[in-house]
């Protein structure tokens, strides 16, 4: 099974993730984690991820392969987090090649991962960020950011078995069924 959790910051929707994991797997959960610790204020909220998970949870960080860290996962449950997180990595990596380079590159990097994870026979809890209720980014980054994880959204949801949007800490089933 493949859920999909989306939602926008501070919604609940990691905690959300996490509750679900424990729920399928227990303390055999593999997390992969795609924010890499650029500056003090993310290496803080990494930190505070890391001290909200079990300690027996198997942990991979995988900023820009998703796909190959699915693969190297030793639990039958595996949570991502996030993709927004990989969808920045990839857009920044390329972004010197302009905007359809960029985008042509996260959407590749996401059409491997969908790949990958219609052929796991795991349980698979990836969260996103949910940035297109937003203001348009005054800037060009901020504006190819929104649209290629709008876009990764969408081809993840279309694999999925089950969509929620986490709101207020309040998660609403938007496809599928959820246990929680």
């Amino acid at each position: 099974m493949i859920y999909l959790i989306t939602g926008g910051a501070r919604s609940g929707k990691s905690s959300y993730a996490e509750r679900l994991a424990r729920h399928f797997g227990g303390d055999k959960v593999t997390y992969v984690a795609t924010l890499e610790p650029t500056d003090a204020e993310m290496t803080r909220r990494i930190k505070r991820h890391q001290a909200q998970r079990p300690d027996a949870w198997e942990t991979l960080e995988s900023p820009l392969n998703l796909a190959t860290a699915l693969q190297q996962a030793q639990h039958p449950t595996i949570l991502v987090d996030c993709l927004s997180g990989f969808v920045s990595n990839i857009l920044l990596a390329h972004e010197q090649g302009g905007e359809e380079a960029a985008v042509t590159a996260v959407l590749k990097a996401v059409e491997g991962l969908c790949k990958t994870l219609s052929k796991l026979d795991r349980t698979v809890i990836v969260v996103t960020n949910e940035v297109g209720d937003g203001v348009v980014p005054p800037y060009p980054l901020g504006r190819w950011y929104r649209d290629a994880l709008g876009l990764a959204n969408q081809r993840v949801a279309h694999v999925a078995d089950a969509v929620s949007l986490v709101t207020v800490g309040l998660p609403q089933a938007l496809k599928g069924d959820f246990p929680l």
